[in-house]
């Protein structure tokens, strides 16, 4: 190693130590536990496991600092109840499996709690809680009103009436919105994985302790879905959650749950994702990273720099076409004429409308159409750009 390497490699060690004093001295933390950590085909909600969890969580509360709990297992808790030999596919079965197995991973978690002297709560969101602005603010304010009172919230998904159309997708994502919800100083998302490794640890890969931006994870090998089938996400949605908090000013770490108590300390354990962006509206990260897109408008080149470069509403004077079946208030995506996506937003017309207006000007399109249709397609305000192919999409 060259001296230049070294000072490099000791800057590196020295910053991701003061890094993580900031989890240590964290005033509000969320934290994700997935359902490989708690529970088991065969034998349900794993007492120890829970209770391990619980009593590293609890200590750290006890200390001062707030915990939002983020906890998988429900569809997971519900099937050996239910006498299902393994996750359903279909999402009808996987609501009735959280809808049995909710309850008895609250019980668990009260009990728990109960031991420690602290109070929790249940809360079930679904992504229209976090995307539309009244539900989003009461959801922030009965956290915050928990919080203050002393609670430990467990959110889960509200699987039970979630349709394809308006789910996470995963609880890591979700834990990452509500991170931004709270106004979290940190997330830690734990699993049964201990850190981010460059290639399958089976074959000697090395832990990766700390990623300061997406630079950092070309050529890295992230897997998927561990053995247990009880789970959704695997590594790539842990990794894909730490680097939108990362990207947005939140603290993020990766690490397994027998390394909660360690993590929740400061300690050098885990995976460390460094702040490399600055606090985005939430809503704005679920329509980046989670929205399910229902339609295309194609731009012309000068919509795209206007959009791109200038960062400006949409106008209909800047589309050439229209691809799909979307209503106003849809996520629709922003492609320049040769398909590249530049951005994605909430569209405020209809595919049935917008035909007509394409090319033309507001001004114009009010005095021939009414005063309804002086509006802009896509607002800035509603608008995201699209980082481009291969920034800060992540390897399986």
């Amino acid at each position: 190693m060259t001296t230049s390497t070294a000072r490099t490699a000791e800057v590196t060690e020295v910053d991701d130590a003061a890094e993580r004093q900031a989890l240590a001295g964290a005033k509000r933390i969320v934290v994700k536990v997935g359902s490989s950590s708690l529970t088991s085909i065969k034998g349900g909600i794993s007492e120890k496991a829970l209770t391990a969890l619980v009593h590293a969580l609890a200590g750290k509360r006890n200390s001062g600092t707030e915990i939002i709990l983020v906890s998988s297992g429900a569809i997971a808790a519900g099937l050996a109840p239910l006498g299902l030999p393994k996750r359903p596919k279909d999402l009808a079965t996987q609501q009735a499996a959280a809808s049995v197995g909710q309850g008895l991973l609250m019980a668990r978690y009260s009990q728990a709690f109960a031991a420690h002297g602290i109070t929790v709560s249940q809360v079930l969101l679904t992504a229209d809680d976090l995307m539309r602005r009244t539900q989003h603010s009461n959801a922030y304010r009965a956290l915050d009103r928990l919080l203050n009172l002393g609670v430990v919230p467990v959110v889960n998904e509200n699987d039970t009436v979630a349709t394809h159309e308006i789910r996470f997708g995963d609880n890591d994502r979700l834990a990452a919105l509500v991170a931004h919800l709270v106004r979290a100083d940190a997330l830690v998302l734990l699993s049964d994985v201990d850190a981010l490794y460059d290639g399958p640890p089976s074959l000697g890969a090395k832990r990766i302790p700390l990623v300061t931006g997406p630079a950092d994870l070309v050529g890295v090998t992230i897997g998927k879905a561990g053995k247990a089938g009880v789970g959704t996400g695997g590594m790539t949605t842990k990794v894909e959650a730490a680097s939108i908090a990362a990207g947005s000013g939140i603290h993020a770490l990766v690490t397994s749950t027998a390394n909660a108590a360690a993590a929740l300390a400061g300690e050098d354990v885990g995976t460390w994702f460094a702040i490399n962006g600055n606090r985005k509206p939430v809503r704005l990260l679920w329509l980046a990273h989670l929205a399910s897109v229902r339609g295309r408008l194609v731009l012309d080149d000068g919509a795209v720099k206007a959009v791109r470069d200038r960062h400006t509403s949409l106008l209909p004077a800047g589309i050439s076409s229209v691809q799909g079946d979307f209503e106003p208030g849809d996520p629709v995506e922003m492609v320049s004429s040769e398909g590249t996506v530049i951005a994605r937003g909430l569209v405020n017309y209809s595919a049935e409308e917008l035909p007509r207006m394409l090319g033309r000007s507001t001004k114009e399109l009010a005095k021939d159409l009414g005063r309804g249709y002086d509006r802009v397609v896509v607002h800035v305000d509603d608008l995201v750009l699209v980082q481009p192919p291969g920034s800060t999409k992540l390897g399986e």
